[in-house]
């Protein structure tokens, strides 16, 4: 069973950054395809940022494509989400999640294992 811990969430002014990061406690973290996704008040969860099990690719939602960039670190079990130009609309619980699969997905049910989520609140 796969963990995930989400930490670097917090309170930021419209057009600041964050950097979200999410461990793995698995050793074979480097194998699994690493999501980011996030939840609204009132919205259904979408998906955000995903990178590939072997760095080949990455893909952004519209939304964030230019402002968000998503990395992983496989010696640290660890992806980030480097969050700039923050809107208040990015107001949301940011979830990791994690994929056996290699390659990269925006649907929610291709990821087996999530974290627990961390708030990322924008003030404008």
């Amino acid at each position: 069973q796969v963990q995930l811990v989400e930490s670097g969430g917090g309170l930021v002014q419209a057009g600041g950054s964050l950097r979200l990061s999410c461990t793995a406690s698995e050793r074979i973290f480097g194998s699994y395809a690493m999501g980011w996704f996030r939840q609204g008040p009132g919205k259904e969860r979408e998906f955000v940022a995903a990178v590939s099990a072997l760095l080949l690719s990455t893909e952004y939602a519209d939304s964030v494509k230019g402002r968000f960039t998503i990395s992983r670190d496989n010696a640290k079990n660890t992806v980030y989400l480097q969050m700039n130009g923050l809107k208040p609309e990015d107001t949301a619980v940011y979830y990791c999640a994690a994929s056996r699969r290699r390659s990269t997905a925006r649907v929610a049910d291709y990821y087996d294992y999530w974290g627990q989520g961390t708030q990322v609140t924008v003030s404008s």
